[in-house]
C-alpha cells in the first residue's frame, strides 16, 4: 500500500475528531454561569410587599397559682383547690378544654439563710422553711368580648401572675398565605415594568427570599392596669373594658429574574 494514499484517510480523520473537540469546547463555554469567578448571566432583583389587615378572633393569657407549706402535700393540695375552681369557673364560662394548657407545674424547696457571712447572702446556716409549688397555665379565649370578665374572675379565685394578655387571628396561616400572594403579584408587576423601561424581556425566575411574615402583636397593657394587675395591687371587681384593636400581617419578598 503507497503510503500517501495511507495518510489522506487518516489526516481527514483527525481533522473530523479535531473539529469535533472544538465544538464541544465551544459548546461547553456557552453552558458555563460562571468565567473567572464572574457571573456573566443578565439579571434584575425585584421586591413585593403584601400587607393583610384582620379584625382578631381570638385573646389569649396566661396565670399561675402558687402555694407553699412546710409539707409538700399540704402545698399541692392548696394549689390543686386554687387551680381546680378556677379551671371550673373558667369552663363554666364558655373556655374549653382544648383551649387550657398547662405551660410549667413546678416543687421546688425554699430555704432561709441564717449568719451570713461578711454580707453574702447564701453563706450562712441553711434551713428549709417551706415546699413552694407552682402551675402555670395559658388560656385560649375565642369569644374576645368575654376576656375582661375572666381575667377578673379568675383574680377572685387566687390567681397569680396574670399577664400576656394578647389579641390574635385564628386563622393565621391562610393569612399569611393571602399576604404572600399579594408581595410576589407585586414583585411580578415590578419585574415587569423595569423590564420594559430598559428594553428587554424576563426569561424565568432565578431565585426567590421571603423574609417571612411580620405579625405584630397588640397587648393591652393598659387594660391589665385598669383590671388591678400589677405592682402589688388587688384584684379590682370590675371587668375590664379589653378593645382588640386590629392585626395586621405583612409578607416581603425578593424576587431575581433572568432577562435577555
Amino acid at each position: 500500500m503507497d503510503f500517501n494514499s495511507f495518510k489522506k484517510p487518516v489526516t481527514l480523520v483527525a481533522a473530523v475528531l479535531s473539529l469535533f473537540l472544538l465544538v464541544q469546547v465551544i459548546a461547553e463555554f456557552k453552558g458555563l454561569k460562571y468565567i473567572g469567578g464572574q457571573n456573566m448571566m443578565a439579571s434584575i432583583s425585584v421586591s413585593g410587599k403584601g400587607e393583610v389587615v384582620a379584625m382578631p378572633d381570638i385573646a389569649t393569657f396566661s396565670f399561675s397559682v402558687t402555694e407553699e407549706s412546710p409539707v409538700v402535700a399540704t402545698a399541692q393540695a392548696d394549689a390543686t383547690k386554687k387551680m381546680n375552681d378556677i379551671l371550673a369557673f373558667l369552663k363554666k364560662n364558655g373556655v374549653e378544654d382544648k383551649d387550657i394548657k398547662t405551660t410549667n407545674y413546678t416543687i421546688s424547696p425554699r430555704y432561709e439563710y441564717a449568719g451570713d457571712r461578711y454580707g453574702q447572702y447564701g453563706t450562712g446556716k441553711r434551713t428549709l422553711v417551706a415546699y413552694v409549688v407552682s402551675q402555670s397555665v395559658e388560656v385560649k379565649v375565642r369569644d374576645i368580648a368575654e376576656a375582661g370578665t375572666l381575667l377578673s374572675g379568675i383574680g377572685e379565685f387566687g390567681a397569680n401572675d396574670v399577664s400576656g394578655l394578647s389579641f390574635s387571628v385564628d386563622a393565621y396561616d391562610a393569612l399569611v398565605k393571602e399576604a404572600r400572594e399579594k408581595a410576589i403579584a407585586e414583585a411580578q408587576e415590578n419585574a415587569e415594568k423595569l423590564a420594559r423601561d430598559l428594553g428587554v424581556d424576563l426569561v424565568r425566575v432565578i431565585s426567590y427570599y421571603d423574609q417571612g411574615p411580620m405579625y405584630p402583636m397588640y397587648y393591652a397593657k393598659s387594660a391589665m392596669s385598669e383590671a388591678g394587675y400589677g405592682m402589688g395591687g388587688d384584684m379590682m371587681q370590675v371587668a375590664p373594658q379589653l378593645p382588640g384593636g386590629e392585626n395586621k400581617i405583612i409578607s416581603n419578598v425578593n424576587v431575581t429574574y433572568e432577562i435577555r
